[in-house]
């Protein structure tokens, strides 16, 4: 029997990479459990985030959570995105923040950006852990690609020149941040000394 690992995510994109990235584990949502908990992600930093949402479903659960912080950094728009990215825009859907960042960046020549993710896993008070992840790229001018979420279309992997809606979930996993973090994730939960 696989063991079972809460995820703190309604967003059925991110859950579905971290249940094909960790198939020998059952992922269960905050869907699944049928629970509607919107916890207030207003630390600094991707790792608080991700600690208060992990933090806040174990105490619920008293079972291992992993939760996740991810976000878009655009240099030209420092302290805009960041922490900020899903609610950057009034209503905070993709294609209204999609939309507000390409007007922002419509006659500005630095487009460089990178995605971080900040990944906790919660076994306990005692025991949480983080892992990071980070991607280069650029904001391209108009979107590409039919996969992903959030600013997927208009985000261009350095030495790729696709976008990370170009690419399939594996092509994704290897070189996406929430993927680099997954891969430390996964081989800290592969470790003995990891058990629950």
């Amino acid at each position: 029997m696989k063991k079972e690992i809460i995820i703190a995510s309604k967003n059925p994109g991110k859950i579905k990479e971290y249940q094909n990235a960790l198939k020998d584990y059952k992922i269960i949502s905050i869907i699944d459990l049928g629970i509607d908990l919107d916890i207030e992600e207003d630390a600094l930093t991707f790792a608080e985030n991700a600690k208060l949402k992990a933090k806040a479903l174990y105490d619920i659960y008293h079972r291992p959570v992993i939760a996740d912080d991810s976000g878009l950094v655009v240099n030209a728009l420092r302290n805009e995105l960041g922490v900020k990215s899903k609610r950057f825009s009034k209503s905070e859907t993709d294609e209204d923040n999609n939309a507000l960042l390409l007007e922002k960046l419509k006659s500005v020549k630095d487009r460089t950006a990178y995605f971080k993710s900040s990944i906790c896993l919660y076994l306990s008070p005692q025991d949480i852990r983080i892992y990071e992840g980070k991607t280069l790229g650029k904001i391209i001018g108009e979107k590409r690609g039919r996969n992903g979420f959030g600013y997927d279309s208009l985000f261009l992997v350095d030495g790729l020149n696709k976008t990370y809606a170009e690419l399939n979930l594996e092509e994704k996993h290897l070189v996406s941040h929430r993927g680099k973090a997954i891969e430390k994730l996964k081989k800290d939960l592969l470790d003995e000394n990891t058990d629950f």
